[in-house]
């Protein structure tokens, strides 16, 4: 197979663009360093003196600021550094768009469901009470806001950066190797990073951390089948959120805010449940996230009709949509 033109070497690619591993790692420093800046000069004065009956409220406030330093600093990354439309992330907001982004909120339910129902089945879960706020003061419909805004700024913020942002990057740097590759290796990298972002989490372990890294592929893969980033920020958003809140698992080690439907107690075997690390830890998370690419691939086929790896917006040879020579003569298959 014949390679596609390689960029020039150093930082500087061949279409004059600062190289796709700088452009991901600019992109990955502002979207961790700049709201940890924000926040800890927050901390230090507007917020010094909050009570800790308000944190719930401060943290919401901190998450939505987290947000718009995250899609302002993405914005101009896109069109300074990357050179590309914002929108070309996976942010065309067509009809398509929000149906994409109803089955992601479904899936994400749904497979979480799942997980409580063989737990509760086996008897692996006990269910200790029901509408949980916390702070206990606070009606849950408005201490359920806080885990909302949480979850809803981690699904977008990193779907923004492991799948919008790496994986276009990736795919780019590594076009020489022809387009399908390329796609893989930047699923699979991206997926890898994802993994490693939880790894300092409490109660993680290697099995953990490789969960997460699956877990990270199955976002990834609803992301290289549509373009998009509406069907993962979906399923991110409702896998932790329902996990965490509706039926009071620990999500990713943690339980950031204690408002749940219905409040737990696990005493089944760590190796399927997860242990205090939560369902993403166990082999049942293994299976959902199985399921969950099965039906992210059933949905794409049957909306899109294929399963295209060709939806991706790629700047190939610095060109805008330009194909590279493999493409033209057809030495790479799209389906897969």
């Amino acid at each position: 197979m014949r390679l596609a033109r390689r960029g020039r070497p150093g930082w500087v690619g061949a279409d004059g663009r600062l190289n796709a591993a700088g452009r991901a790692l600019l992109f990955f420093g502002a979207w961790g360093y700049g709201p940890a800046v924000a926040h800890t000069l927050l901390a230090h004065t507007l917020f010094a003196q909050v009570s800790a009956d308000w944190v719930w409220l401060q943290t919401s406030l901190l998450n939505l600021i987290r947000l718009l330093i995250i899609l302002v600093a993405g914005w101009g990354i896109a069109r300074l550094i990357d050179r590309r439309a914002f929108a070309d992330y996976g942010w065309h907001f067509s009809a398509g768009w929000w149906l994409d982004l109803g089955f992601g909120l479904l899936l994400g339910a749904a497979l979480m469901a799942l997980v409580f129902a063989v737990q509760w089945q086996a008897s692996w879960v006990a269910v200790v009470g029901v509408w949980r706020s916390d702070p206990h003061w606070l009606g849950w419909g408005v201490a359920f806001l806080a885990p909302l805004i949480l979850y809803l700024v981690v699904a977008i913020a990193e779907e923004l950066l492991t799948r919008g942002n790496q994986i276009l990057n990736f795919t780019e740097g590594l076009l020489a190797f022809g387009y399908v590759p390329a796609v893989l290796a930047a699923w699979f990298f991206s997926s890898l990073i994802f993994g490693l972002l939880h790894v300092d989490n409490p109660h993680a372990t290697w099995m953990s951390t490789v969960n997460l890294a699956l877990m990270g592929g199955m976002f990834g893969l609803a992301y290289v089948l549509t373009g998009e980033l509406a069907l993962p920020i979906g399923l991110h958003l409702t896998w932790n959120l329902v996990q965490g809140n509706i039926y009071g698992f620990a999500v990713s080690g943690k339980m950031q805010f204690r408002t749940t439907v219905i409040a737990v107690q696990e005493q089944g075997p760590d190796l399927w449940t997860g242990g205090a690390f939560g369902p993403e830890a166990g082999l049942l998370g293994i299976l959902a996230t199985v399921a969950g690419m099965a039906a992210i691939a059933g949905w794409v086929r049957w909306r899109y009709g294929d399963l295209s790896l060709r939806r991706l917006r790629v700047n190939q040879n610095g060109g805008w949509g330009q194909e590279s020579p493999a493409q033209r003569q057809g030495e790479d298959s799209t389906r897969i």
